[in-house]
């Protein structure tokens, strides 16, 4: 019913008219895709995707073999005498 209410009002517009309601329905779709936007990707996903996107990660990273030396895991260097 409103569908068709709004069609017949649509159809007695102007041509200025119209393309205001189209830059209006062109704001609302930007405005939506904002708040799709701002949401976290981490919130979006389930926990399973997360955990895979985790791992996707992960499997990118450098597989060298390379650490820190055993001095960056001591307490003593942390701490200026």
């Amino acid at each position: 019913m409103l569908r068709e209410k709004i069609k017949e009002e649509i159809d007695k517009l102007n041509e200025e008219q119209l393309q205001k309601i189209f830059d209006f329905i062109a704001f609302l779709e930007f405005q939506s895709k904002q708040v799709e936007s701002s949401v976290p990707l981490w919130q979006k996903l389930t926990p399973a995707e997360r955990a895979k996107d985790f791992r996707e990660w992960v499997s990118q990273l450098p597989k060298s073999g390379v650490s820190l030396p055993d001095e960056a895991f001591s307490r003593d260097s942390i701490y200026e005498e």
